[in-house]
């Protein structure tokens, strides 16, 4: 037993240190747990029918969950943003529809030249109107016409023939998922705008902000993000601070004495699992180099948006196709190179290896490479309209089928509501998966 012991080697890193990041662990995942469920608690409300003055229905809470549902499946949050998430070569959709229907209502009340255009403005805006007993919420005159305004300029700029935004020519085309997503949209201003019950600021603490709204950032936003700041880089300090004074205790012990003596590789017997990591890192290295690429195009887009070196790029690859491409190779090749390292680490540290691991080292390759393709491909695919809705119940689920009676104006395509699939959601125009 004494032997045994004896042959233990002593951690590198101290039990007091081990404590210490297992305590900042549980800490951080419970403070992120707690803003997980207020968030979740506190989330802005989703009307089940939005109405106008006169109680005519403009669109519902399915539609909201239908837009964004297109909005995200056209990869629309790699183009532009929502409540100030997403990417930044289109609009934030939240702020550019806010300023829209705000200077439509200012209109609609006199125009900038009214000295009480401005104040009806702000009290339509700011003003709740959602019935939480019967989840219906009421717009205003002004507002409803607005949205009925915003329905066709939003369907004409995702649907707009050039590439001049960096989208692909006739992004979106079927007229029930533009208004849809003009719906989403209109539901992201009112929670930027209209006051939280009980309180002076909006479902999103005034943000994005709108002077014609006057729902400028709250003092606890700005104090708040301002601590936040504080906190992390003072936590940081603390933590070099601490590291540095008391590294004895809670650092590596005796790092100054410590000496290192390496082997020349070929006195290094590697085993099978370690030997096929070498292809973990090739396919690690192809992924870099392509992420650099995808990279170098999304940045391109930023000089000029639809003029690549005298070819249109956008045509076959978008930007937010280019956007989300980076984003998911970062992930990817990380990933890869984590899964190598804790394959060709795990021998050394056990001082074994399990029979037949390097088999199952190329399964993981496998699976790692379908999971890649996949993933590029249903990319590609989703946004160039192939796949419908990027969901397994469309590849599984029955097809939409529909008669021939009515076109999609430049889509080609036809479907008649009397005819539509069980199964799927059909209008007048064309048809969509549901």
């Amino acid at each position: 037993m004494d032997d045994r012991q004896a042959r233990r080697r002593e951690f590198l890193i101290s039990k007091t240190w081990i404590q210490a990041v297992a305590l900042v662990v549980l800490v951080g995942f419970f403070v992120l747990g707690l803003l997980a469920y207020r968030t979740y608690m506190a989330h802005p409300p989703v009307p089940v029918r939005v109405v106008d003055a006169r109680g005519q229905t403009l669109f519902t809470g399915h539609d909201i969950s239908q837009g964004q549902k297109a909005f995200l499946n056209n990869g629309l949050m790699e183009f532009g943003s929502v409540f100030g998430h997403g990417a930044y070569l289109g609009p934030d959709y939240t702020a550019d529809y806010l300023h829209r229907e705000a200077l439509l209502v200012r209109n609609a009340y006199g125009g900038p030249t009214s000295d009480s255009a401005g104040r009806r403005t702000v009290l339509d805006l700011r003003t709740n109107r959602y019935d939480s007993k019967t989840k219906t919420l009421q717009l205003t005159r002004p507002e409803a016409a607005a949205f009925r305004h915003l329905v066709p300029y939003y369907s004409s700029f995702f649907s707009d023939p050039k590439s001049e935004h960096g989208l692909k020519p006739d992004a979106i085309t079927n007229p029930t998922v533009l208004r849809q997503i003009t719906a989403f949209f209109a539901w992201t201003a009112w929670a930027a705008a209209a006051k939280r019950p009980g309180h002076d600021y909006s479902y999103t603490n005034n943000w994005p902000s709108e002077k014609l709204v006057d729902n400028t950032p709250t003092a606890d936003v700005i104090v708040w993000s301002v601590l936040s700041l504080i906190a992390l880089l003072g936590g940081i300090g603390l933590l070099f601070g601490a590291f540095g004074r008391w590294s004895r205790l809670v650092g590596w012990r005796g790092q100054e004495q410590a000496t290192l003596s390496f082997r020349s590789p070929g006195d290094v017997a590697l085993t099978p699992a370690q030997r096929a990591t070498a292809w973990f890192f090739f396919v690690m290295a192809a992924l870099f180099l392509i992420q650099t690429f995808v990279g170098a195009a999304a940045q391109h887009y930023r000089a000029e948006i639809d003029n690549f070196f005298g070819f249109d790029l956008a045509k076959v690859f978008p930007y937010n196709l280019m956007r989300t491409w980076h984003v998911q190779l970062a992930i990817f090749w990380v990933a890869t190179s984590f899964v190598a390292a804790g394959i060709f680490l795990a021998p050394m540290i056990a001082r074994r290896e399990p029979k037949h691991q390097n088999k199952l080292a190329f399964g993981l390759l496998g699976a790692l490479a379908i999971v890649v393709g996949g993933t590029l491909v249903g990319s590609y695919l989703s946004i160039h309209e192939v796949l419908k809705n990027a969901s397994i119940t469309n590849w599984v689920g029955p097809a939409c089928r529909a008669s021939s009676t009515s076109t999609s104006p430049g889509s080609g395509r036809s479907c008649s509501r009397s005819a539509c699939s069980p199964g799927c959601t059909c209008s007048g125009v064309c048809w969509s998966g549901g």
